[in-house]
């Protein structure tokens, strides 16, 4: 079992997590909806904030399994619009912590007690469209009111960001705070791992062995969340700003993704 399968499949609702994805969003819809079908067959309530092209593949997917049609009958799925239900939680243009008490806690409340359940599991996505809108600060503000509900709740939590981890935008200085708010984020795909090793290898040459040591011993306790390969694409940022553009440029045309592998 993968490193990301054992954390959707783990039944504590205390994890708060999350996953950055890129123009291929496939590997992001079939995680959200392992992690909300886990939900479904120990018994969860589950709310979803979703955009509506991830909220229908993953109500597709959901619809596989037999108690869902069920669960959402008794009120104990609830569908939300990411976008609308974002509105709702804004005064004077950001976000507020009473709004999101009245919409965001009264709604977890609710499918909790419907599903007659001590714990939810929660997917959203405000928090993407409040990066992807450029308010990197609001963004983490709403982590924040999510935060607290989580500590006085039995909620778990998992949220999505449209960034490309090859891209100039996953970099400390814009992440780390965002990183920060979860205690996990879930891989990208194994095969990242591989395409940075390469490139790095025909990149760096022989200085490839001192730095291997380098990374390890600076690896911050900030980044604690995030898997080996998005680590190290963080540290090549930081550290080696004039080689790190091309080690990234040639690891993403090294790198392909698991469901390009599976239909090649």
């Amino acid at each position: 079992m993968t490193y990301a399968a054992r954390l959707l499949d783990l039944p504590e609702p205390s994890g708060h997590f999350v996953q950055l994805y890129g123009e291929d969003d496939g590997l992001l819809i079939k995680n959200v909806a392992r992690y909300l079908a886990e939900g479904l067959r120990r018994g969860d309530g589950l709310v979803v904030i979703a955009t509506p092209e991830h909220s229908e593949p993953i109500a597709r997917e959901l619809r596989q399994d037999r108690a869902y049609s069920r669960a959402v009958l008794e009120g104990c799925v609830v569908f939300l619009d990411a976008e609308a239900t974002l509105a709702k939680l804004m005064v004077n243009d950001r976000p507020d912590p009473d709004r999101f008490e009245a919409v965001i806690a009264e709604t977890v409340a609710r499918a909790q007690q419907r599903a007659g359940h001590s714990a939810v599991r929660g997917y959203g996505e405000m928090v993407g469209l409040l990066w992807k809108a450029g308010r990197f600060s609001d963004a983490v503000l709403l982590e924040g009111y999510w935060n607290r509900l989580l500590d006085s709740s039995n909620l778990r939590l998992f949220c999505a960001y449209p960034i490309d981890v090859f891209s100039p935008d996953y970099k400390v200085e814009k992440v780390d705070q965002v990183l920060c708010a979860h205690t996990h984020m879930l891989p990208v795909d194994d095969a990242l791992e591989s395409a940075l090793s390469q490139a790095m290898d025909e990149v760096l040459g022989a200085r490839m062995l001192a730095l291997r040591g380098l990374m390890k011993a600076n690896h911050r306790p900030s980044w604690g969340v995030v898997p080996k390969s998005e680590g190290i694409i963080l540290w090549l940022r930081n550290n080696l700003p004039g080689t790190s553009e091309e080690i990234l440029r040639l690891a993403r045309l090294y790198y392909q993704p698991a469901q390009l592998r599976a239909t090649s």
